[in-house]
């Protein structure tokens, strides 16, 4: 069992970790301007330069850094230079925005109980990066998004949340990922705001509100 993790008075720390668009991040960055959210992004991290969700930092004045991998000798070496950067802005909660990156040790040693992400499709079903095909291709008759603490594994850490998303006949693998990216992106939203408001404690594989 961790130790729980306590509500903070101040408006938490959220440092926000995006590859692509940063449409996940602008949805945070929104509901940060209200004070009753109780959280703010004190910055956004990236694994690649021009990208959009940099530019939408930037827009919103907050700050940036930028890690690639081919930077660097080593896997690890990246991961503790990723590690320093996320670190120096002490935050209580890191956010995986769609980040592409698998994080290493040293960041799940400093990071672990407090780093999140976002994945669409109701784990343990279908993890990886194909998961509403993968779904399609089996046959289900629902779908979703899962919301969870990363570990060490693809996809499998403590589950926060999920949200089910029913599956239609016409489906194809777009039409069905633009929908469980509405759900998933709200369900981002609302739990953050949920878990630095009220604090969380992992037992296990049971995440629970403080």
């Amino acid at each position: 069992m961790t130790d729980p993790v306590a509500p903070t008075p101040e408006p938490a720390r959220l440092v926000v970790l995006v590859s692509g668009s940063g449409s996940n991040l602008q949805a945070l960055l929104d509901a940060c301007q209200d004070p009753a959210y109780g959280a703010q992004v004190v910055a956004v991290g990236a694994d690649r330069d021009g990208i959009a969700g940099l530019d939408r930092a930037a827009a919103a004045g907050v700050p940036t850094f930028v890690h690639k991998v081919k930077d660097y000798p080593e896997r690890a070496d990246w991961d503790r230079a990723l590690t320093a950067s996320v670190g120096l802005y002490r935050p209580d909660l890191v956010v995986s925005a769609g980040f592409l990156k698998l994080v290493g040790d040293d960041f799940l040693a400093a990071f672990g109980d407090r780093y999140i992400n976002t994945h669409n499709a109701l784990l343990p079903a279908f993890p990886g990066i194909h998961g509403p095909r993968d779904a399609l291709e089996y046959g289900v008759k629902v779908a979703g998004a899962t919301l969870f603490f990363v570990d060490g594994g693809v996809d499998t850490g403590p589950i926060i949340s999920q949200v089910v998303v029913p599956v239609e006949d016409d489906d194809t693998e777009e039409s069905l990922t633009e929908r469980i990216k509405e759900v998933e992106r709200r369900q981002l939203v609302d739990w953050v705001g949920r878990l630095v408001r009220d604090g969380w404690t992992i037992t296990g594989r049971k995440v629970r509100l403080k």
